[in-house]
């Protein structure tokens, strides 16, 4: 242990980088609340999205990373906004005219659409949950309605009230001049219609925790900050939830980092010491657009684990955080080779190594072995190539390759396998475009075949790798490449793939002399 404290206090991979910056914090003494407490924020304004898993998959990564440099208990809590007012419908939920008649008031006082719950705010935290609980996060869940309903707020509201004047004072400079006017970080649900109201407030009086204001028709109400009454406006309640629960670091996307002195700011006025924080780039979908969980754009977490494990969406986030990511289906092959490369250098590796290696922080130190003998890439070229619509078919060409496999003894693989057909059906198969060879191309090409079933070497990957090679040489290919782009074009109908002697060895020799007769033939296409 002390030999992985030592490393990790010196690690580059950036969630001990974090982890260190938090154990700064208490350098010279202990939390006083016991533990370190990590936060991550959720708005339930729609279905949740795999920007939303990516925030608590990051979060828990340094949470284990602080743990390998700290013997501080720590805790994770996902905290839902549930108590926002709607403030418009999301296109991607039923019943939108019955949405529309409630806009404006807390998430959890809005009718579940679906039907299921007792709430919109309640399905949408259900269904967070869901995704939480089924890739086995370590976390606890807090719901804005029931701290701010249950009182335990109503200490932070209360010093809100107390320090009101310089609460303000930090929003104001941050507004432009006509919504200073009618800015108050307090907004108050109406005690008739249940709308959060967004109205100037008339009298704050700090000793009672009292606030007054006119409704939206003129009539004047007196209510008490506490009690579920009144909730704060978004970025103040970003700060004081800082303050009320003694939160030690949360993360955030870059579209809320300009508010970050404003978080900060309001936490100190309430006395409490601001967190640290880490600030990540966006998830962008095939546009190039900001992923929302209101219009549902991008890729969903239901979506990736079609096509391909947890663990590889794990290790597609896990990379260059502050970089902007695209998520679309094409992201995801190239994540599932990747992260099995990693699985495979792991034990080879060093002590430093593997503290920078994705997969320690994937699996918390405790890393499975890869059994995934044939690369996703190349299963993709197989089921296209075999026309593959199951699983079993798959297998067939995989145990010739790898006799010694099988579903049991290589679940990965397997799952693997049955990911690629699916993938190939929906993503690859309508995209294919095969071309006729030309003059050139087709001379090389009958000569492979003619030499693939004169063959009778080994049928290992490298040796028939060569023979590819040997023949595009003999025909005089200038750059080898074109050589090999023209094999995938014209018996593939794609313009890159994985080693060709890889798929000859996992296709089969004979299979893939008959499958160049037949594109020479113009059967493919």
């Amino acid at each position: 242990m002390s030999d992985l404290r030592d490393a990790a206090m010196s690690a580059k991979a950036w969630p001990f980088e974090e982890a260190r910056r938090i154990l700064k914090r208490y350098e010279k003494a202990p939390p006083e609340k016991g533990y370190v407490l990590f936060e991550t924020g959720y708005g339930p304004s729609g279905l949740p999205h795999i920007g939303t898993f990516g925030e608590v998959l990051r979060t828990t990564m340094i949470r284990r990373a602080f743990e390998a440099i700290s013997d501080i208990p720590t805790r994770l809590i996902c905290f839902s906004d549930d108590m926002d007012g709607m403030r418009k419908v999301p296109t991607n939920v039923p019943n939108q005219d019955m949405l529309n008649e409630h806009l404006q008031k807390p998430l959890t006082s809005v009718p579940d659409p679906f039907g299921e719950f007792d709430s919109f705010g309640d399905h949408n935290n259900a269904m967070l949950r869901r995704f939480l609980d089924t890739f086995g996060f370590d976390y606890e869940f807090y719901s804005a309605t029931d701290y701010y309903k249950t009182g335990q707020f109503d200490a932070t509201l209360l010093k809100a009230a107390q320090n009101y004047d310089a609460l303000m004072k930090i929003m104001l400079k941050s507004l432009r001049e006509e919504r200073q006017q009618t800015y108050s970080i307090f907004l108050p649900i109406h005690p008739e219609t249940g709308r959060v109201l967004y109205v100037p407030m008339k009298n704050v009086d700090a000793e009672k925790g009292e606030i007054t204001f006119d409704d939206e028709d003129g009539r004047e109400w007196t209510l008490p900050v506490t009690g579920g009454n009144v909730k704060l406006q978004w970025k103040p309640d970003f700060g004081a939830r800082w303050a009320a629960l003694g939160v030690d670091f949360e993360m955030y996307g870059k579209d809320h980092s300009t508010n970050t002195p404003i978080y900060d700011g309001i936490c100190r006025a309430l006395g409490v010491r601001a967190p640290e924080h880490f600030t990540y780039e966006l998830f962008l979908d095939e546009n190039g657009e900001k992923i929302s969980k209101s219009k549902g754009n991008g890729l969903s977490i239901d979506e990736w684990l079609t096509y391909a494990s947890t663990e590889s969406l794990s290790y597609f986030m896990y990379q260059k955080p502050k970089t902007a990511k695209r998520m679309h289906f094409d992201v995801i092959p190239r994540a599932v080779d990747e992260y099995h490369q990693q699985l495979r250098a792991y034990p080879t590796q060093d002590l430093k190594a593997q503290l920078a290696n994705p997969v320690w922080h994937i699996h918390g130190g405790d890393v499975p072995e890869s059994k995934m003998v044939v690369p996703f890439s190349m299963l993709l070229n197989l089921a296209s190539a075999a026309h593959a619509e199951n699983k079993a078919a798959m297998w067939s060409f995989i145990n010739r390759y790898a006799p010694d496999a099988s579903p049991q003894t290589h679940p990965d693989l397997d799952a693997a396998a049955g990911f690629a057909v699916k993938y190939y059906e929906d993503f690859v198969k309508p995209a294919k475009v095969f071309r006729a060879p030309d003059a050139k191309e087709r001379a090389a090409m009958e000569d492979l075949a003619a030499q693939l079933r004169s063959h009778d070497g080994p049928t290992d990957d490298e040796t028939l790798q060569s023979l590819v090679f040997a023949v595009g040489k003999a025909h005089e290919f200038e750059n080898l490449r074109d050589w090999f782009k023209a094999l995938y074009e014209v018996l593939l109908g794609q313009s890159q793939g994985p080693r060709f002697g890889g798929f000859i060895a996992l296709y089969g020799v004979e299979e893939t002399a008959t499958l160049i007769d037949k594109g020479l033939a113009g059967e493919l296409g």
